[in-house]
């Protein structure tokens, strides 16, 4: 599952505000600070909408057995360079 780090991280690499975040994803500032808090519950809905938004604009969120991190992909770069990058979340 996606944690509340990798929210974090992949707002900041966008440069986003919490604000335009909850925009984008179409939900409440409020849920959105309770999805970026490490110890409040969230609807799934919520963060569903969050992660969409977010991949939408090239973020992609990562898992290994190394630790958990995100990436972004910059626009134009969609060919092989994007579909080798596993979204396994």
């Amino acid at each position: 599952m996606i944690i509340s780090r990798q929210i974090r991280a992949a707002r900041v690499l966008l440069g986003w505000s919490q604000e335009r975040l909850a925009s984008e994803a179409r939900v409440a500032l409020t849920a959105l600070k309770r999805l970026e808090s490490e110890h409040l519950a969230v609807r799934l809905a919520t963060r569903d909408a969050v992660c969409r938004a977010l991949r939408a604009h090239g973020i992609v969120f990562h898992a290994s057995q190394l630790g958990v991190g995100v990436l972004l992909v910059e626009e134009g770069q969609q060919g092989a360079e994007r579909t080798a990058v596993v979204d396994n979340l």
